[in-house]
């Protein structure tokens, strides 16, 4: 049997004034990915035949589509005339002759694949339209479906509903799917006669019906087709898109302590056996492998954390942080675009920036690698087995050999050699009976005692 071909429109022309913000509303984020890429990635799961429908000037939007999908046909509706209208601007997409033809919005992340191909399903089996709806805990403010004898017989908006059709509780979810013979005539046939004169793609359920066209209603649950206007909307689909997540790191194996305080990323990665204790943040670009405990009230994003590392807590792992076997970060430890190597550790204080750490070495309590100078970023490249004393400042460029010993309190600023010690500190001052009233008035006259070092004869 031949595989049914498919286009998938995505209307992302909508201004999202309610967000109150200058960026357009697709590109808003849940779990570490925009909106739009959601549904774009989502779409290119059923097919690889995908049309974008924008505003004009949206050009942030082409490049976040371009970034997600390979192949995507971009289409500029010029002026908002309703969801029909902005369908028609991918009319040319829409007389290659596809199958099936989806209408999904930007602003509807949740919705699955899966539930998509099961809308596909419908009008392999014969209906013109389908129509996704969802039975609402609170049907007020959308608009009904009615369906009779397991047909679809209109899409009626609440204000023109009457009572009985308002006791309804199957509500519309927005998303559409039109069979491919038939999308272009009942498009050009939806009119303008409404109070907004504007083109609404729910009346393709009436135009079909009145051609003698099946029309059909599918129910998916209601949290895959909330759509997303106000920031407040977007805060409740990342719960939504969390849970998930959880549900699905818990169902693979992972321990997580109070999983509601967690919160993931679209493409986070868990090996076996990790354990995530309260309150911990995973942005895009995490993989945790094997036997890892990631303690509570740790951040990290763009981060390879390796197997049987002990992680926080209060730890900051930034983009480029890739770490080897039974590696120790703990509190208060940042790193950022760094490679720790097997056994290594930091365990207090310090900043590991544009750095290489050897295996087995420690890294002292208040260690900054200083990579800045103000212009450029430098690497600091620490070798194997080395101990760097509390409190020291590798000024980049710098490299410490194997085995190397930095003193406490030091400031280095040139090259290591292997096995050796480093002191780079100011010699200690004494100021004898400072504590005393009258020696304290009459510092600035004093000269201070240096401590030196005894000489041996």
């Amino acid at each position: 049997m031949r595989k049914r071909s498919c286009l998938i429109i995505v209307l992302a022309a909508g201004e999202g004034s309610r967000m109150r913000a200058r960026r357009p509303k697709a590109l808003h984020a849940l779990a570490g990915r925009s909106l739009l890429a959601h549904v774009l990635t989502t779409a290119a799961a059923i097919s690889p035949h995908i049309a974008l429908v924008v505003g004009p000037g949206h050009n942030e939007l082409v490049a976040e589509a371009r970034r997600h999908v390979a192949r995507v046909a971009f289409h500029v509706q010029t002026r908002r005339r309703g969801t029909a209208h902005a369908v028609r601007m991918a009319r040319d997409a829409i007389a290659r002759g596809y199958d099936d033809i989806l209408v999904v919005f930007a602003d509807t992340p949740l919705v699955t694949a899966r539930t998509l191909a099961r809308l596909r399903h419908v009008l392999a089996e014969g209906a013109a339209v389908a129509v996704l709806g969802f039975e609402a805990r609170d049907p007020r403010g959308y608009g009904r479906l009615i369906v009779e004898n397991d047909t679809l017989i209109a899409i009626r908006e609440e204000k023109d509903a009457s009572a009985a059709e308002s006791a309804i509780t199957l509500c519309n979810g927005g998303i559409m799917a039109l069979r491919g013979e038939h999308a272009l005539r009942i498009l050009d046939r939806i009119g303008n006669a409404n109070a907004k004169r504007e083109y609404y793609l729910t009346d393709a359920v009436a135009i079909a019906r009145g051609h003698g066209l099946d029309a059909r209603a599918l129910a998916a649950d209601e949290d895959e087709l909330r759509g997303v206007n106000t920031q407040a909307q977007l805060a409740f689909a990342e719960g939504v898109l969390q849970a998930r997540l959880r549900a699905a790191a818990l169902d693979a194996g992972v321990c997580m302590v109070a999983p509601p305080t967690v919160f993931l990323s679209f493409d986070t990665v868990f090996g076996r056996d990790v354990t995530i204790e309260p309150f911990v943040v995973l942005g895009p670009g995490v993989i945790v492998d094997d036997g890892a405990v990631i303690r509570s009230f740790s951040h990290l994003e763009g981060t390879r954390v390796g197997s049987n590392n002990r992680i926080g807590p209060f730890a900051r792992l930034r983009p480029g942080a890739r770490l080897g076997a039974e590696v120790r970060i703990g509190n208060f430890v940042e790193v950022k675009n760094s490679r720790i190597e097997a056994k290594a550790q930091a365990n207090h204080l310090a900043y590991i920036g544009d750095a290489s750490v050897g295996p087995a070495t420690n890294i002292g309590a208040g260690t900054v690698t200083c990579n800045y100078d103000g212009r450029e970023k430098h690497e600091t490249k620490i070798g194997a087995k080395v101990f760097i004393g509390s409190n020291s400042a590798l000024v980049a460029p710098v490299s410490i050999g194997d085995g190397a010993y930095v003193g406490s309190g030091s400031v280095v600023t040139h090259d290591v050699p292997a096995n050796a010690l480093v002191i780079a500190r100011a010699r200690q001052v004494i100021k004898e009976d400072w504590t005393a009233a009258p020696a304290r008035k009459s510092l600035p006259r004093q000269r201070a005692k240096t401590a030196r070092p005894s000489r041996k004869k």
